[in-house]
């Protein structure tokens, strides 16, 4: 493969939209020209060290030569097909490793193509049973503030009305029921004031509510929260006992990241509706899953409409389905909870920072690693800056964070915490 190119920044700069960027003020680009193992190549001339695991989908790092293998061997038979009405090995085989591999209780698979999109399924999946139960009062969602969940509009709905990134949507979006963010935190004491506090918000809003959804241990782009696995398993008890679905939202946390397989682990249970995404295909192509229970998926099938009414076009994709498998074995194969562990024992090197000036708590947990300062993070000055020191990291708000490639060695860990470090002490985040 030729790795000499020529991007044309001028022309990305004029015409193309990158995320949570303006088109008038963009954020500087930096030109990729491959990537392999842990590492990002720039047409500078740079090699980073990714802290990133481009948003936490490539855990098994880039080009890796199983899931290539899987993508060659699959695009030589069928890229892709129409799911209605068809079917095929590939789907067939990566919902048979789902289903053997999340909660017991979780028996029915539907494939969508972004985490997005596999929660707008989830919702739809609550508000369409008790439906087709003939209950129309319970339209409404119950969340914890401090939670996000995706950038369509019904995600957009359950995420931090005040400090998400979707604020500006609020007088479009349907109104849900927010309950306080998680307070204990993981490894501490639970505060049992947080049970009553939600016990009281199940009592009051319950007729109204269709389902609790939660990211289950570690609220992600919403602050980095990471909470303690009582305050679930509470969630879980009250949504049996005031008939509200819960929905956990694992597509951030799933696959190992937390330390264990899916983060609802950590609390022991079982949810109603599950979600995955990013990690699914390894950081290789776009694909996620709703998981769900034989009762719902019988309740909606049995009720008015009797199917459930969605269908993306891309919806178990052949190819994604066929590295979705490869990716899946060989987490399971590499011993994935060892992996899991050194990092976390490496990433422990963050905990310097705290006796910094600016550093108002460093956490860790699995494999993420969080440093929380006292000030958003200027970030076109930090990017620069650990450009310079070979690293990729992109922080947000007030957060510089890590969830790097499961195959990053301590050494690649060390040279990541040290460039946040330095940033840090040197003041290059103003």
């Amino acid at each position: 493969m030729n790795k000499k190119q020529t991007i044309d920044l001028d022309f990305d700069r004029q015409h193309i939209w990158h995320p949570y960027t303006s088109m008038t003020q963009p954020l500087p680009v930096y030109p990729v020209t491959h990537t392999q193992d842990n590492k990002i190549y720039l047409a500078t001339g740079e090699c980073l060290i990714d802290g990133m695991a481009s948003w936490w989908s490539a855990i098994h790092g880039y080009g890796h030569p199983v899931l290539k293998a899987a993508m060659h061997h699959q695009i030589d038979t069928m890229s892709h097909v129409m799911f209605g009405g068809i079917t095929h090995q590939p789907a067939i085989e990566l919902c048979k490793k789902l289903v053997a591999i999340t909660p017991n209780s979780l028996q029915k698979v539907f494939l969508a193509d972004s985490g997005s999109v596999a929660v707008e399924v989830a919702i739809k999946m609550a508000l369409q049973y008790w439906l087709s139960q003939g209950i129309t009062t319970k339209q409404k969602l119950m969340t914890p503030l401090k939670g996000y969940h995706g950038d369509t509009f019904a995600a957009m709905s359950v995420c931090d009305p005040i400090n998400s990134m979707h604020s500006l949507y609020s007088g479009f979006l349907p109104e849900h029921v927010f309950v306080p963010a998680p307070v204990s935190q993981f490894g501490q004491t639970f505060d049992h004031h947080e049970a009553h506090q939600l016990a009281e918000y199940f009592a009051a809003h319950h007729q109204d509510v269709a389902a609790f959804i939660i990211e289950p241990i570690v609220q992600n782009a919403g602050g980095m929260n990471f909470y303690h696995p009582e305050y679930l398993k509470t969630v879980r008890q009250l949504c049996s006992k005031y008939d509200v679905l819960l929905i956990c939202d694992e597509i951030a946390t799933g696959f190992g990241r937390t330390g264990k397989m899916f983060a609802v682990e950590h609390s022991q249970i079982e949810p109603d509706i599950m979600c995955i995404g990013k990690a699914l295909t390894g950081g290789t192509m776009t694909l996620s899953a709703t998981l769900t229970t034989d009762k719902i998926a019988i309740g909606i099938s049995e009720g008015e409409a009797g199917v459930l009414m969605h269908g993306p076009t891309f919806m178990g994709n052949p190819l994604a389905c066929a590295v979705a498998c490869a990716s899946i074995d060989l987490l399971i194969e590499q011993d994935w909870a060892k992996q899991i562990a050194l990092l976390n024992d490496a990433l422990s090197s963050l905990h310097k920072c705290t006796e910094l000036t600016h550093v108002k708590n460093v956490r860790t947990l699995g494999a993420i690693g969080v440093v929380e300062l006292t000030d958003a993070v200027n970030v076109e000055k930090i990017q620069a800056y650990f450009i310079s020191q070979g690293v990729w990291v992109r922080p947000f708000g007030k957060l510089i964070y890590l969830m790097p490639p499961y195959i990053s060695t301590k050494a690649d860990i060390d040279t990541l915490s040290n460039a946040i470090y330095c940033a840090i002490e040197g003041s290059h985040f103003k």
